[in-house]
C-alpha cells in the first residue's frame, strides 16, 4: 500500500471538513439570500431575475468551475509535484492572463447581445407586457458577473491545488450577501426614483461577485499566485490546458442546449414556473454543495497528484471513499426531498410575496429534482476523476448522450406535467449520465470497487427509509395545528430534524463505515479540547 495514497485518504474527510464548513456557511446566506428574493419581489419580477441570472452562470462550465476543474487544477497540482513552486506559479500566470482575456471579451459580447440571448432564453416572455424588456435589461446589468465569477474561479484552482479550501469555499458566500443587502436597502430608493426595484437585485450581483474576487487576494498574494498575468499561448502548459478544454467547447454547447431548451419550455408555462423551478433546484443544491461539492473539491487535487504517479490502486480507493461518503448525504437527502419536500419549502419561503400556491408549486419540483438527487452527486465524483487522468473526452460524449435523453423527455413531459415536467427530464437524465459515466470509469480502471459502493449504498438506503417513515409521521402530525407563520413552518423543521437524528441512529445500528470515517476528525478535535 502506497504510504503517501494512504495518507492523501486520510486527508480526504478532514480537507472536505473544512470546505464543507465554509461551504455551509455560504449556503446558509444562499438560502438567506432566496428567502429575501422569494418574499420582497413578485414572480413577474423573481421569473425575470432568475432568467437575467441564469444566462451568465451557465458559462461557468467553460470560463470558471468546469475549465478549471478539467485543465488548471491537475496541471497545476502536477506542476507543483514534480516541477516545484516557481514551474507552477510561473504556469499560473500564463494561464489566469489566457483566463481574463477570455472573460473580458465574453463580458463585452454578453452586455452588447443582451437582447438576442434574452430571446434565446425566454421568448416565451413576450406572451406578459413587460416580461421580456425588464428580464433584457436585467441580463445586460447581471452579465458582467461572469468576468468576477471566472476570475474567482482561476483564484480557487490557485488555493485548492495548494490544498488551501476554506477560502475559495466561503468566497461564494459573498454573492449571497451582495444580493441580500441590495435587496433590503436599494428596493425603496429605486421605488421613490421610479426605478425597476428588480434592479437591486442586479446591483446585488455584481457587488457580490467583485467581494468574491476581493477575499481571495491576499491569500493568494502570500502564496505567490499574484504575479502579473503574462500572455504567452506559445507556453507548454498553456496549450495543455487549452487542449484539455477544447472538448469542453462541445460540452459546453450541449449544456447551453439543454439550459436553454429547458428555460424556453419554462418561460411558455405561465407565471411562476421559471421562479418555482429556481427555487426547487437551490434547494437541491444546499446539501449538495455543502458536503458532495466538498468531497469533489477535496479530492480532485488528491486524484491528480496520484494520476500524475501512476498509481492506480491508490487512485481507485480514494475515488471509492469520495463516492461513499458522497452517497452518505446524497442518499438521504433525496429520500428527505421526496417525504418531506413540501413542509419544508414551506419552512423556508412561505412568507410575504411567496404564498401557499408557491410552495405548493416548487415542492412538486423538489419531488423530482431532490430524487434525483444522489445521481448528480455521483456525476460529480465521477467527472473529476475522468479529468485527474486527463481524459475530458468521455465526459464529453456523455453529456451529448445526456442530452439528448434530457430533450426527449423534456419535450415529452413538459405538455402534460408544465414545469414539473422539466424537472422530471432533468432527474431521468441525469440517471443515465450516471450509468454511462460508472460504465466508462470501470472499463479505464478496470475496478472502481463497485462491490464496497453497493454495500455502503445498501446501508444508507435502508438507514434512510426509516429516517423518512418517522420523519414523515412527524412532520403530518404537526401539519395544521396552526395557522400562523411559525405554525406552518413546525412540521418541516420538526420533519426535519428527526429525519436526521433518525438516519444517523439507523447508519449507526446498521454499522456504516462511512459514518466512522466523518465522525473520527471530530472525534480527535474533541480529545484534543
Amino acid at each position: 500500500m502506497s504510504e503517501e495514497g494512504k495518507n492523501e485518504r486520510e486527508l480526504l474527510v478532514s480537507r472536505a471538513g473544512v470546505v464543507g464548513g465554509a461551504t455551509l456557511a455560504s449556503r446558509l446566506l444562499g438560502l438567506g439570500r432566496d428567502m429575501s428574493i422569494a418574499a420582497f419581489f413578485d414572480r413577474a419580477q423573481t421569473d425575470a431575475f432568475w432568467i437575467a441570472f441564469t444566462i451568465p452562470t451557465a458559462l461557468r462550465q467553460l470560463l470558471a468551475e468546469g475549465a478549471v476543474t478539467s485543465a488548471v487544477v491537475p496541471i497545476l497540482s502536477g506542476k507543483l509535484e514534480t516541477d516545484g513552486e516557481e514551474a507552477g506559479r510561473a504556469f499560473f500566470a500564463r494561464a489566469r492572463a489566457v483566463s481574463l482575456l477570455a472573460l473580458g471579451l465574453v463580458t463585452i459580447a454578453g452586455v452588447a447581445f443582451a437582447g438576442p440571448l434574452t430571446e434565446a432564453f425566454a421568448s416565451g416572455f413576450h406572451e406578459t407586457p413587460g416580461k421580456f424588456e425588464r428580464t433584457r435589461e436585467l441580463t445586460r446589468v447581471v452579465f458582467p458577473y461572469v468576468f468576477f465569477m471566472g476570475t474567482g474561479a482561476m483564484g480557487m484552482a490557485a488555493l485548492n491545488a495548494k490544498r488551501r479550501f476554506a477560502v475559495a469555499a466561503f468566497a461564494p458566500g459573498l454573492l449571497n450577501i451582495g444580493i441580500i443587502v441590495c435587496a433590503i436597502v436599494l428596493r425603496e430608493p429605486l421605488r421613490v426614483r421610479g426605478i425597476d426595484t428588480a434592479m437591486a437585485l442586479g446591483a446585488g450581483v455584481l457587488i457580490g461577485g467583485a467581494l468574491q474576487v476581493a477575499v481571495q487576494l491576499p491569500s493568494l498574494r502570500r502564496l505567490g499566485f499574484l504575479s502579473r498575468p503574462i500572455l504567452d499561448l506559445k507556453d507548454k502548459g498553456v496549450r495543455d490546458m487549452l487542449k484539455r478544454i477544447v472538448p469542453m467547447m462541445f460540452g459546453i454547447g450541449i449544456y447551453y442546449i439543454d439550459l436553454v431548451v429547458s428555460r424556453r419550455f419554462l418561460s411558455g408555462l405561465g407565471e411562476g414556473a421559471q421562479s418555482y423551478f429556481a427555487w426547487a433546484m437551490r434547494v437541491c443544491d444546499f446539501p449538495q454543495g455543502v458536503f458532495v461539492m466538498a468531497i469533489s473539491t477535496a479530492a480532485l487535487p488528491s486524484l491528480s497528484t496520484l494520476a500524475a504517479k501512476g498509481d492506480t490502486e491508490e487512485l481507485t480507493k480514494t475515488f471509492s471513499q469520495g463516492m461513499r461518503l458522497s452517497m452518505f448525504v446524497s442518499i438521504p437527502a433525496s429520500v428527505a426531498l421526496v417525504a418531506l419536500g413540501e413542509p419544508l419549502v414551506v419552512l423556508l419561503f412561505q412568507r410575504g410575496e411567496f404564498d401557499a400556491l408557491a410552495a405548493h408549486e416548487t415542492a412538486k419540483a423538489v419531488a423530482w429534482q431532490g430524487g434525483a438527487l444522489f445521481t448528480i452527486a455521483a456525476v460529480r465524483q465521477l467527472v473529476p476523476t475522468f479529468y485527474a487522468l486527463g481524459d475530458t473526452r468521455t465526459p464529453v460524449i456523455v453529456s451529448l448522450v445526456d442530452s439528448v435523453a434530457f430533450l426527449g423527455m423534456a419535450i415529452g413531459l413538459s405538455g402534460p406535467f408544465g414545469h414539473v415536467g422539466v424537472s422530471m427530464a432533468i432527474g431521468g437524465s441525469t440517471v443515465v449520465q450516471m450509468v454511462l459515466l460508472s460504465v466508462a470509469l470501470r472499463r479505464k480502471l478496470g475496478t472502481i470497487r463497485g462491490a464496497e459502493i453497493g454495500k455502503a449504498t445498501a446501508i444508507m438506503l435502508a438507514a434512510s427509509a426509516v429516517a423518512a417513515l418517522v420523519g414523515r409521521g412527524t412532520a403530518n402530525a404537526l401539519t395544521g395545528l396552526s395557522a400562523s407563520a411559525i405554525g406552518r413552518a413546525v412540521p418541516g423543521l420538526a420533519g426535519g430534524v428527526v429525519f436526521g437524528v433518525a438516519y444517523i441512529v439507523a447508519a449507526r445500528l446498521l454499522k456504516s463505515r462511512e459514518l466512522d470515517d466523518l465522525a473520527a476528525p471530530i472525534m480527535r478535535r474533541l480529545r484534543r479540547t
